[in-house]
C-alpha cells in the first residue's frame, strides 16, 4: 500500500469513529413515530434543532482530526472550493427518512483536497439493525464494515435501479425536467426504480451491489462526492449521464457496475 494510502486509511479509521458517535447521538434522539409538523416550516425547524448540535459536533471532532482543512457548510450551491483541503459532511443524509421515523439516513463525511473526493466515509446507524459503514481513500480501494466491496453484474432488465430529485438547494427546471424523462424512460428497462433516500448511501450502494445503478440530474457535489468516491474504490462506473467523466461541477450523475454502465448510457440518450 503506498504511503499516502496508509495515512489515508489511518485518517478513515479516525473519521468513522467520529461518525459514528454522531450517528449514535442522533439515533438515540430520534423519536419512532413520524414527526407530527404540517408545514414544511415546522418540519426544518424540528430538524434543524437535531441537526444543529449534531453538525457542530461533527465539526469539533473532524476539526481536531485534520485541523488544516476548511469546512464547507452543509447546504451547497452546487460547487466545492477548487484547491485546498476542506470537509464536505451532513450530519444527517435523508433529512426526511429521519423525520418520518425511517432507518434510511446517514451521516456522511468527507475530504476533498482541491477539487476532488479523497477520503469518505458513510454511516447508516439504523440500517439492517446494526448499521452499516463504508469509507475509501482515494487509490486505497472501498469497504463496508471493514470488508473489500465490488458491484455486481447483471443484465439491465433484471436491475435495481436508484434515483433521487434534483436537489432543492437550487432547483434547476431542466434537471427537473431531465429528472421526468429519465425516469420513464428507465422504468421500461430496468426491473424496478426505486429512491432509497440519502443520495450518499444509495450511491455507495452500487459499489457494494446492494444497488445496481444511481442516476440523477442536478449539481449536488456535497451529497455525491462521498457515495462517488466509494462507488469507484469499489470498480464501479462514475460519470455524467452521457457516459463523460464525472466531476464535482457536472450537472447529471451515472454510477453504474462497468458491464451495465453502456446499457444505462443508451437508456438515458432519450433525455433532451
Amino acid at each position: 500500500m503506498a504511503g499516502h494510502d496508509v495515512e489515508l486509511w489511518a485518517l478513515a479509521e479516525g473519521v468513522e469513529a467520529a461518525v459514528r458517535v454522531v450517528g449514535a447521538g442522533l439515533a438515540a434522539g430520534r423519536p419512532t413515530d413520524p414527526a407530527p409538523e404540517r408545514t414544511a416550516e415546522e418540519a426544518m425547524a424540528r430538524f434543524a434543532a437535531l441537526d444543529g448540535p449534531a453538525a457542530a459536533e461533527l465539526r469539533e471532532r473532524l476539526g481536531a482530526l485534520r485541523p488544516q482543512a476548511g469546512w464547507v457548510p452543509e447546504e451547497l450551491d452546487g460547487s466545492v472550493p477548487a484547491e485546498g483541503e476542506w470537509w464536505v459532511c451532513d450530519a444527517t443524509d435523508g433529512a426526511v427518512q429521519y423525520l418520518l421515523g425511517q432507518p434510511h439516513w446517514a451521516v456522511t463525511a468527507t475530504l476533498v483536497r482541491d477539487g476532488a473526493a479523497v477520503l469518505a466515509v458513510v454511516h447508516a446507524p439504523e440500517l439492517f439493525g446494526a448499521g452499516r459503514t463504508y469509507r475509501a481513500v482515494l487509490g486505497g480501494g472501498a469497504q463496508l464494515d471493514g470488508r473489500p466491496i465490488a458491484p455486481l453484474e447483471r443484465e439491465l432488465a433484471a436491475t435495481v435501479a436508484a434515483t433521487s430529485q434534483p436537489p432543492l438547494v437550487a432547483v434547476d427546471p431542466v434537471a427537473v425536467r431531465r429528472a421526468g424523462e429519465s425516469l420513464s424512460a428507465m422504468v421500461g428497462a430496468v426491473l424496478a426504480v426505486r429512491n432509497l433516500g440519502p443520495t450518499a448511501l444509495q450511491v455507495a450502494q452500487v459499489g457494494s451491489g446492494h444497488l445496481a445503478l444511481f442516476w440523477q440530474y442536478g449539481r449536488d457535489a456535497g451529497n455525491l462526492l462521498p457515495g462517488a468516491l466509494i462507488a469507484s474504490e469499489a470498480g464501479a462506473a462514475v460519470t455524467d449521464a452521457t457516459g463523460a467523466a464525472w466531476t464535482a461541477d457536472s450537472d447529471s450523475v451515472l454510477v453504474a457496475a462497468p458491464g451495465l454502465h453502456a446499457d444505462a448510457v443508451g437508456v438515458l440518450r432519450a433525455v433532451s
